[in-house]
């Protein structure tokens, strides 16, 4: 799991250049954040915003702008609780509801399991793997 990733890692490790631990957490919070809210809206059968309209990249630094002067332990918590709302919102979603068109955060349309699947690939592929990448390298030099 990502926890066991990053459990040893300090505020200020260098996850990519120009990010830290904080940031990158930050980064997977404001992601579970969204995807959360638009799961909310759609179970309400409201139409989602679409907060990534303007890019993913301006909506990445947006997230990690935010919390920018939070500490280490608090963007954790906050991590920890988006993901939490995230699995609760999934949760109750109606079979119906789960396969109807949705509009993505990013304003696609898709469906739910798209979303879903998008951010499972997201962070337990994409960035689980580069920092196992990033810790093997650590090992590596040490």
């Amino acid at each position: 799991t990502m926890r066991a990733l990053i459990v040893d890692l300090t505020p200020e490790s260098e996850i990519y250049a120009g990010w830290t631990l904080r940031q990158f957490l930050a980064h997977l919070t404001g992601w579970d954040d969204v995807t959360a809210t638009t799961l909310r809206a759609h179970a309400r059968g409201e139409t989602p915003a679409t907060p990534v309209s303007a890019g993913i990249d301006a909506y990445n630094a947006e997230s990690v702008d935010t919390r920018e002067t939070l500490d280490l332990a608090h963007i954790v918590k906050e991590w920890e609780l988006a993901r939490d709302e995230l699995k609760a919102a999934i949760r109750t979603l109606s079979p119906e509801q789960m396969t109807a068109p949705l509009l993505q955060p990013w304003g696609s349309v898709s469906t739910v399991a798209k979303l879903v699947n998008i951010m499972i690939h997201h962070e337990g592929v994409e960035h689980a793997d580069e920092l196992r990448a990033m810790r093997a390298k650590q090992t590596a030099q040490q």
